[in-house]
């Protein structure tokens, strides 16, 4: 950098800042809070000689690690960057944990309903040229047949006819229903 404006580290060690100042590219001085984080938790010693055993297309990359690592071992002193990757990785797998609670939840509902449709009778629909009249009661099979059923008529009124099914069917919810008339 040189010349009249020092680069941050050289302002703030209060020295004068070389052409070859190692830190002038990475610690402008309009920017003097990046450099003061760095020097507090790392020292400038140190920094200094990270940067100059590193290739200088590495250096920025490096330096903009350091400065990740300074402010969160400024926030937290104990677990800096290591604390925020484990309670971010915390979250992730109690995310994917409600995540699989919601998909088994949404398959267990997918099924009853599935169970539910596979269990309800057929649509049992009558073609009207296969009724005939004839005073007997007809009513459909569960192959969709026209099934007579038999009945005995013990009274003199329509009303008290009594129809005995020999077939049973069993609704959904697994009562039997007779079918009387």
């Amino acid at each position: 950098m040189g010349g009249n404006s020092p680069c941050a580290s050289c302002k703030l060690l209060r020295r004068r800042c070389a052409k070859d100042c190692v830190f002038a590219p990475y610690f402008p001085s309009d920017d003097p809070h990046k450099f003061a984080i760095v020097h507090k938790v790392f020292g400038a010693s140190n920094v200094s000689k990270m940067l100059q055993e590193l290739p200088a297309h590495q250096r920025s990359d490096a330096v903009s690690s350091l400065v990740y690592e300074a402010n969160a071992r400024m926030r937290d002193p104990v677990y800096g960057c290591v604390g925020a990757i484990s309670y971010l990785q915390s979250q992730v797998s109690e995310l994917q944990m409600q995540l699989a609670v919601a998909q088994a939840e949404i398959l267990c509902i997918q099924m009853q309903q599935e169970q539910i449709v596979a269990t309800s009778p057929p649509q049992m629909i009558m073609d009207p040229a296969d009724y005939h009249d004839d005073g007997k009661s007809y009513f459909m099979g569960q192959n969709n047949h026209l099934v007579q059923a038999q009945y005995h008529n013990f009274a003199s009124s329509p009303s008290d006819i009594v129809i005995h099914d020999s077939f049973k069917r069993e609704s959904v919810f697994g009562q039997h229903d007779h079918l009387v008339s």
